[in-house]
């Protein structure tokens, strides 16, 4: 399936109705990387129950990947348009970077289930051992990453973040030029700092849990096949928007300057 920007495939942005039992998933991509949405949705597709469809959609502007604090603030301001610009098409949405750039937020605005790649890894992570590590294909990544296990609470079921140090020559391919590396890493926060399962980091290294597994004598989480897991779960709850608590839809507001479908979501002219 071709992955486009914008509409991530869909030449209309809009889907049917789903059917009962149906699961319509956006798989949002926050950079700007259409191969990179691929290769997630190949991953997701795989694990994907029966009458669950995933929707892809890659971020129209930002940057090839996000590392840094700077670039998730980009990344989940573009995020929350692109989920704002095809609301009502979907029944739950992955914010498929790990670092999870503007998911809280994302998650105030809109009345579906809106599930963040790390948290969903971690949290599925948690279900499997008392402590987790996350290995990761670039140093800069380590600060943002850190920041995120303490957003969601974790960092005492965290036992360690380890990343490559060095250059690698094309994202796309991070996970097979790095595989000895990132495997040998994965090794060492076993050994070392007793992690009881491990998840590798990164929209880049979706898919090199199953290739790798084998290799590492504890259990490994996939971080897109957790958040399509997670997602379906949250969907068969048939939990309700919450409408008090700080998760509550905020009270309209005037913008200026903003994307239309966002700033119609603030200002409450979308319903």
């Amino acid at each position: 399936m071709a992955v486009g920007h914008g509409q991530g495939g869909n030449p209309s942005g809009k889907l049917a109705h789903p059917s009962r039992g149906a699961m319509n998933i956006l798989l949002l991509n926050p950079n700007i990387r259409t191969d990179i949405t691929e290769l997630m949705l190949q991953v997701g597709r795989e694990a994907a129950a029966p009458g669950t469809t995933l929707i892809p959609c890659t971020a129209p502007r930002g940057v090839p990947y996000i590392a840094t604090r700077a670039e998730a603030q980009i990344g989940g301001a573009v995020a929350l348009e692109m989920l704002a610009e095809r609301n009502g098409t979907f029944d739950a949405a992955i914010i498929a970077a790990f670092g999870d750039p503007g998911l809280f937020a994302a998650r105030e605005l809109f009345d579906v289930p809106v599930i963040g790649l790390a948290e969903a890894a971690m949290l599925t992570a948690c279900m499997a051992g008392r402590r987790f590590a996350i290995v990761t294909f670039a140093q800069a990544l380590g600060p943002w990453y850190e920041e995120c296990v303490r957003m969601h609470g974790l960092m005492d079921r965290c036992a360690g973040i380890r990343m490559l140090d060095g250059s690698f020559k094309q994202i796309s391919d991070v996970q097979h030029e790095k595989e000895e590396l990132l495997v040998g890493l994965a090794l060492r926060a076993v050994e070392e700092n007793e992690a009881d399962v491990l998840i590798f980091a990164g929209a880049p290294l979706s898919g090199l849990a199953a290739r790798v597994a084998h290799r590492i004598p504890v259990p490994v989480v996939d971080q897109v096949i957790a958040a399509v897991k997670q997602a379906e779960a949250l969907l068969a709850l048939k939990m309700r928007k919450a409408t008090a608590g700080t998760f509550r839809r905020p009270a309209a507001k005037p913008t200026v300057g903003l994307a239309e479908a966002l700033a119609a979501r603030l200002e409450h002219r979308d319903a």
